[in-house]
């Protein structure tokens, strides 16, 4: 395929990057404000949520799906262990993994705290319609598996992007 790219036509307004940049740094500081009387940051609250079905046990793979590094992540885990939303424990097999799980506490707030944040996109994303959002997120997607392949660092942990409901419901969507 040819590049998409070239020197002609790359600009702030077509750069991928930039645009995906841009739309974190005005989203996060909407995101942390959903939380400010939960008092729970948007790194806690993403935390919670990828450790919601269990699939992501260890804090290397916890660090690499939220995006962390080794150190922060040892201080976000350390204080949400303190608050009684995570637990730490020693694998029984392999005494030098150290497993973590959600506390009754921690999946309680995951459920009460996910409608806030299935409303803030619902409000945000109002004007796109359903085929689009389907078709964005399948990009997204793809984008991020295409940048995981190409970083290709030997004995990194493993991506995964869970599609488990954070909430038990009975309805679809139409």
């Amino acid at each position: 395929m040819k590049p998409y790219y070239s020197p002609a036509n790359y600009s702030m307004r077509n750069s991928v990057g930039y645009l995906m940049r841009m739309c974190t740094n005005r989203v996060l500081p909407q995101m942390e404000a959903l939380f400010q009387d939960a008092e729970l940051t948007f790194s806690q609250w993403t935390t919670l949520v990828a450790l919601h079905d269990g699939r992501i046990r260890t804090a290397g793979d916890l660090a690499h799906n939220i995006c962390h590094d080794a150190g922060s992540l040892t201080r976000l885990v350390d204080e949400m262990v303190n608050r009684g939303l995570v637990n730490r424990n020693r694998s029984e097999t392999d005494r030098r993994v150290v497993t973590l799980s959600l506390t009754p506490r921690g999946r309680s707030m995951v459920e009460s705290l996910g409608p806030r944040v299935m409303n803030f996109w619902n409000g945000l994303l109002a004007g796109f319609s359903h085929a689009e959002l389907d078709t964005l997120i399948g990009l997204l997607t793809r984008l991020v598996m295409a940048a995981e392949a190409r970083g290709g660092k030997k004995g990194r942990a493993t991506l995964i992007i869970s599609d488990t409901p954070i909430l038990k419901s009975k309805k679809t969507r139409s």
